[in-house]
Formats: C-alpha cells, structure tokens, sequence
C-alpha cells in the first residue's frame, strides 16, 4: 500500500491517477476521515482517445482520475484511503489500496 502526502491550499486540487481493473469486476472506492468536510473527492471524466485506433485492448488496465479538492475556509487534516474492490464480493480483500494524507492550509491575511 502506498501512502503520499500533500499540502493544498482552500479551492486548490490535486489530481491522482490510479489503474483500474475494470475488466475484471475492480472499481476504486474512496473513504474519507479526520477533517472529512475540508475536502472532496471525484471522479474525473475520462479521456477520449487520441485517435479511432487508440483505445486499450480489451480487459487492459485503464488509468482512472481522482481530482481532490481543498474546500474553503481550509485548516485541517484528512486521509483518503482508496480501495480497488469487486463490489460483488464484500468480504474480498482489496485487490490494491493507496492513502492519500491531505494537510490544507488555511490562508492568512496580506498587506
């Protein structure tokens, strides 16, 4: 299991890629704890390939887009461990995990 760190900023994001396994029955999902309101988490769009012939064979990993975001007023903590599982078989073990720990600041005052 990987575990990464980062510092955002209030409304400032964070995009994560991770490869998914759809093929084989595997979807991320994502919990989040500590400060949990002081961010998001989505799914990105995915991408259209480049061109007709583009797209990956057929049962190839796919790369999926997770965009945090920091949510204003900021000042918090929070990690967000993501898990690749088959949503058929609760009791499964995940096939991979990765946790994000998200520190967002808040912003002081200028002159």
């Amino acid at each position: 299991m990987e575990v990464r760190s980062i510092v955002l900023g209030p409304d400032e994001s964070y995009e994560l890629r991770l490869t998914g396994r759809g093929a084989r029955g595997y979807v991320w999902t994502w919990q989040v704890t500590g400060d949990a309101d002081v961010v998001t988490v989505a799914e990105a769009a995915p991408e259209a390939p480049a061109a007709a012939g583009a797209a990956p064979p057929p049962g190839a990993p796919v790369e999926r887009t997770y965009v945090v975001r920091a949510r204003p007023p900021g000042g918090g903590r929070a990690r967000i461990r993501f898990a690749q599982v088959r949503p058929p078989y609760p009791d499964e073990a995940p096939y991979d995990e990765f946790v994000l720990d998200v520190e967002v600041r808040t912003v002081t005052g200028g002159t």
